[in-house]
């Protein structure tokens, strides 16, 4: 079946290949500035500045990282303020059953230890992994992009989304190759 004569819940978006970082740069900014919503670049290897031009947001990784060393930081207090005061409290020395001092070490290790699962758990509910498949898998010179082609993919998903236009729009930016993506 040729690539017109898909029907439209079969194709997942429109594809184009360039040669160079300042092709695919150029191509991102004006994919960026023509409104399209889903759609991703790829590369095979990061080009500087390329997430400003295609309109992307800081990540939220961080907000992960400080809710898991907060939560770290409290739940190691609150840990040693129990075991101390209430579950077997033991006077050594004339010493308060808590002081705010000596589970700096507890506090500590638990800031760091809840940090980077907030890191790494955060990192992977935000790019939605593990992602076991995608339809650009379907698209037999995607593999290249690991190597020495960059590619934008115009999902189907947007709004602005229609087969010919989007080609055609891949085209106007350079592409030196077009392929329409099938779901399965």
């Amino acid at each position: 079946m040729a690539d017109s004569e898909l029907l439209p819940e079969e194709v997942f978006g429109a594809i184009g290949t360039f040669h160079s970082a300042p092709e695919i740069f150029e191509a991102c900014d004006k994919t960026n500035k023509a409104g399209f919503k889903k759609w991703d670049s790829y590369t095979p290897y990061p080009v500087h500045g390329l997430d400003k031009v295609s309109g992307q947001r800081r990540s939220l990784v961080g907000v992960f990282t400080i809710l898991g060393g907060i939560t770290g930081f409290t739940m190691g207090n609150l840990m040693v303020w129990f075991m101390n005061s209430f579950d077997y409290p033991l006077i050594v020395g004339g010493k308060p059953f808590y002081s705010p001092i000596y589970p700096f070490p507890i506090a500590y290790e638990s800031t760091i230890l809840l940090s980077a699962f907030g890191t790494l758990f955060g990192m992977f509910a935000l790019n939605r992994l593990p992602q076991h498949y995608s339809p650009l898998f379907n698209y037999k010179e995607f593999i290249k992009c690991t190597d020495d082609t960059f590619a934008i993919c115009i999902e189907a998903k947007g709004p602005k989304f229609d087969p010919v236009e989007t080609q055609k729009f891949l085209e106007d930016l350079g592409a030196k190759e077009i392929t329409l993506i099938k779901t399965l």
